[in-house]
């Protein structure tokens, strides 16, 4: 089973929106999805969870630190826009998908980041095979 984390600064947007559509997207047998951040907020974004309860999913989600433990059991880092601050973790492959924060944008921006997000993650689970 591989593991993907999905990264950004506070863990309240891109990376809880990344993680939630490869869970519902990917083949669970094949892989999983954990979201993390370097410093995490208190709570998911409500405009995230408001775009992504108008597609379905309901992310009810708490923001977590990413941590050694959580890097050494996965296979690929997928950080989300956050430049040089960004985590990098030593042997773990990285992508770095730029998005903008939906944090405090309006609605439609907010679903325009959202759905970037899944055609993002349907290519991801497509090259590898999930």
């Amino acid at each position: 089973m591989k593991t993907v984390i999905f990264a950004c600064i506070h863990n309240a947007g891109r990376s809880q929106m990344a993680a939630a559509w490869f869970t519902k997207l990917a083949d669970p047998r094949e892989a999983q999805a954990v979201s993390a951040g370097t410093i995490p907020g208190s709570q998911v974004h409500p405009e995230v969870v408001r775009a992504m309860a108008e597609v379905g999913v309901d992310l009810q989600a708490t923001p977590q630190l990413l941590t050694d433990a959580l890097a050494r059991e996965a296979s690929l880092l997928v950080t989300m826009g956050c430049g040089e601050a960004c985590p990098a973790v030593p042997g773990l492959s990285r992508e770095d998908w730029p998005l903008e924060d939906p944090k405090g944008q309006p609605m439609e921006k907010v679903r325009a980041i959202r759905d970037d997000i899944r055609a993002r993650v349907v290519d991801l689970i497509a090259r590898q095979g999930w």
